[in-house]
């Protein structure tokens, strides 16, 4: 993600409120000059109509176009804001697994919310109030120079001790502001963990220490956040020690020159004007490299997780820059219109899954899968077991392309998955997890959540397959039943059947169930024996499973050791002829006979 690119698409913004405030600022230049004028107007009784005229002019300019500007300025970072975080979410939600795993949510949380606001608008905002009041500074000090040479050094002199100071504080500023973020990021992260797994911690009784640790991480981000505020307040009074030691001595030794005859009274009135002018915009300007150095903290932890990896292709919508519109629609108005991405054609005979001699291992010298060739067959359902570790699901991941293989060939219904577009591929494959998440919202919208321009039929047929029918026409709200988190409001099972009749609607040509019978009651696991059955007679079914129900009614088993293949066969063939699969179903038959 380039921030740089996401600022340029707003320039015109930028640029407009920017000339703005430069105007506004040489309006106010211009305000002390014209007083000076008009006092030798009145001192030699002069006409004082037009510098009168002029003053007004300027101020009724300056109100206008600082309006204008801060209008402006604040719309471009509002901008800014709104790209660098659809950007971001483009680009996480397009993110590698394996690198995606390894972060703490929490802290992506903050940096995709909270650094984002401050990137964007500290970027926006502090940057054109700095050039604004380095011009407002600097105009004042040319002017001033007409005014009077030796007034200014010394008003130079007094500024330029307070803005050494001032700039040592600023870099402190960055520093503390970097260690803030990411405390803060710790916060949510450790926030994420405890509500994720609230039912454990209550059940625990951990409640307590759970408390005290967030309170923990809290107090750490308070105090690095009172850090940069204590160091962010000795901006303004850094440099008002500057401004008003050079009030003194400018107003002292100008008076004096006054009463000699030196220095022209009018000249002193628009000098100490000025004087006053500049202690605003030198403020402003300390201030404004304060917050940009805080910006900068946000601006390298939203760049740094704007790097994450993509995975590989994927044409459309790549969650790149995003074309700088306003009033984009939301993500999910988005899946509302748009169609579901069309399958690849299957090719004619070809098996719905091929593996051949394929190896994979997450890290280095440490084989997941070794020389795995299996093949499955377009209608039915298949079977995969083994010991924990024998790289089941590591099997399923790799038909989805969430990593890819080390070496061998992956074909789904005669494709190399490694040609295909990830939108194909996974138009082709439907993925029913273990713990299958539910998104918030409705029944309907998490249904056809692979498949947004699903019609009545379809999805009244793919509940019908997954039997579901009844229990939504149950609802005094049928499909339009909203949903808690992670589908509260459903049972176990029920999750699982509206899970798989999602990927029924997707029509895909293998659908991979992942451990969904684990942890169900056995009426629960009946019905969704009952919902694989249906499925597999509509296309191949691959299923992990450690229930020996589930493992003998399918009509073929494939038996994982160590991340090899050890064989293939029924039930009934593999209790005759190998003994790990004889082992494993003694072990799950004793499971399932063993008394409650």
């Amino acid at each position: 993600m380039n921030l740089r690119e996401t600022v340029r698409r707003h320039r015109v913004l930028l640029i407009s409120g920017l000339s703005m405030g430069l105007a506004g600022a040489a309006a106010k230049l211009a305000q002390p000059w014209m007083l000076g004028r008009l006092i030798e107007a009145v001192a030699l009784d002069e006409p004082v109509a037009w510098p009168i005229t002029f003053i007004v002019v300027f101020f009724l300019a300056d109100a206008a176009l600082s309006a204008g500007h801060a209008y402006a300025i604040g719309r471009a970072g509002e901008n800014i804001v709104h790209d660098a975080r659809r950007v971001l979410g483009g680009r996480l939600l397009r993110s590698q697994i394996s690198h995606f795993s390894r972060l703490e949510h929490g802290d992506v949380f903050a940096r995709t919310v909270s650094d984002t606001s401050i990137a964007g608008l500290v970027i926006a905002q502090a940057m054109a109030q700095m050039v604004s009041s380095v011009l407002m500074v600097a105009g004042g000090i040319v002017l001033m120079a007409r005014l009077d040479w030796p007034l200014l050094l010394t008003t130079v002199g007094c500024l330029g001790l307070a803005s050494g100071g001032a700039l040592l504080l600023a870099r402190q500023v960055r520093i503390a502001a970097l260690r803030n973020r990411e405390r803060v990021g710790a916060f949510g992260s450790g926030l994420q963990r405890v509500l994720g797994a609230l039912t454990t911690v209550k059940a625990s009784r951990a409640e307590e220490r759970e408390t005290q640790e967030l309170a923990r991480l809290a107090d750490r981000a308070r105090r690095s956040g009172i850090r940069v505020a204590g160091l962010g307040s000795l901006l303004t009074p850094a440099m008002n020690v500057g401004t008003q030691l050079s009030l003194a001595v400018v107003i002292s030794w100008g008076m004096a020159r006054v009463a000699t005859g030196s220095l022209p009274a009018a000249d002193l009135t628009a000098f100490v004007m000025y004087l006053f002018y500049l202690v605003t915009p030198l403020v402003l300007l300390f201030l404004s490299i304060g917050q940009i150095q805080q910006g900068r903290a946000a601006v390298q932890r939203v760049t740094e997780l704007g790097t994450i990896p993509q995975e590989e292709d994927e044409g459309e919508g790549e969650g790149e820059e995003p074309g700088g519109k306003e009033g984009a629609e939301l993500p999910r108005q988005r899946r509302e219109r748009e169609p579901a991405a069309e399958p690849a054609p299957a090719a004619p005979a070809a098996p719905a899954v091929r593996f051949e001699n394929v190896s994979f291992s997450y890290h280095a010298n440490a084989p997941v899968l070794r020389d795995v060739s299996f093949t499955l067959p377009r209608r039915g359902l298949t079977a995969i077991v083994g010991a924990s570790g024998a790289g089941k699901t590591t099997t399923f991941q790799l038909i989805e392309r969430f990593y890819r293989p080390d070496s061998g060939t992956i074909r789904v219904a005669g494709h190399d998955t490694a040609a295909l577009g990830l939108a194909e591929l996974r138009s082709l494959v439907g993925y029913v997890e273990q713990d299958t998440p539910l998104l918030r919202g409705t029944i309907r919208e998490n249904l056809t959540y692979a498949n947004p321009g699903a019609g009545e039929t379809d999805i009244a047929r793919a509940l019908r397959l997954a039997s579901l029918e009844g229990f939504v026409a149950e609802l005094p709200d049928g499909l339009d039943t909203e949903l808690g988190e992670r589908g509260a409001g459903l049972s176990g099972g029920q999750r699982q059947r509206l899970a798989i009749a999602r990927t029924l609607l997707q029509r895909p040509e293998v659908i991979l169930l992942d451990e969904v019978t684990a942890h169900l009651d056995s009426d629960t696991e009946a019905a969704l024996r009952d919902a694989m059955t249906e499925a597999a007679r509509e296309c191949a079914v691959l299923a992990i499973a450690h229930r020996l129900s589930t493992i003998v009614r399918a009509d073929r088993i494939i038996v994982l050791e160590e991340g090899r293949v050890r064989t293939v066969g029924t039930h009934r063939e593999l209790i005759e002829s190998d003994e790990v699969y004889r082992r494993l179903a003694g072990q799950q038959f004793a499971a399932e006979e063993a008394p409650v």
